[in-house]
């Protein structure tokens, strides 16, 4: 099997040369577009988000070697979550060659995290199976080398960073609200409010789950602000 010239333009953002092209495309092709026998990328999904963790975890212990298991657990969540691997997917242009039906296509499926995520595991997988563990951990290294660099040192996602500030000052629990939802049914657009005591702010996203990240670290934003 032969790659396309779309293929193979992709293969060479990854900087891998695929000794066994099919990996590739089943990697690249979601369930949505697999028919009868063609195997979809599930299963090479459930590879890659293993060897992502494992790459992760051996590169944050090159970089901090006295970070404790407390410091290294929320900083390799927050680089080997759905979003992030979705966002990585993104600067790669993977949405461009994903394989996808008739009916995700027409959703948005090009730009949707959950798709996109999983084919970034699978696209892992893929160069794991063909090239061995050092090819896959070159590979995320690569993508993922400013994230990595950049990874707050008490990372967690924002929505539980917001709930144990306000726990810890005994401030009850955050609220989030839709305040509104725009665009087609294909790719909405949610604004999410969160409220805290006194406070208040919003965001805007193309999911309610990132709206209300988005939200919950703003809010933490001026709260940390306000204790200056």
């Amino acid at each position: 099997m032969k790659l396309s010239a779309e293929l193979t333009a992709f293969s060479e953002r990854l900087g891998h040369v695929f000794a066994r092209p099919e990996l590739l495309h089943e990697a690249l092709t979601h369930g949505s577009f697999a028919e009868g026998a063609r195997a979809d990328n599930q299963r090479l999904e459930f590879l890659g988000d293993r060897v992502l963790g494992l790459a992760i975890a051996e590169a944050l212990l090159a970089i901090d070697p006295t970070a404790s298991e407390g410091q290294l657990a929320p900083r390799l969540n927050a680089l080997v979550r759905k979003e992030t691997c979705a966002d990585v997917a993104r600067d790669i242009g993977l949405g461009d060659v994903m394989r996808l039906g008739r009916s995700e296509m027409l959703s948005g499926g090009r730009r949707k995290d959950a798709l996109l995520g999983d084919a970034m595991e699978a696209v892992i997988a893929a160069v794991y199976l063909d090239g061995g563990f050092e090819a896959a951990h070159g590979l995320v290294l690569r993508l993922w080398k400013s994230r990595i660099a950049s990874v707050d040192i008490d990372a967690k996602d924002s929505k539980t960073a917001l709930q144990e500030w306000a726990q810890a000052r005994a401030l009850g629990i955050p609220v989030y609200d839709v305040v509104a939802r725009d665009g087609p049914a294909h790719a909405p657009v949610f604004r999410i409010a969160v409220r805290l005591a006194k406070y208040h702010a919003e965001a805007t996203a193309g999911t309610k789950r990132q709206a209300e990240q988005d939200a919950a670290r703003a809010l933490l934003a001026q709260l940390r602000g306000s204790d200056d």
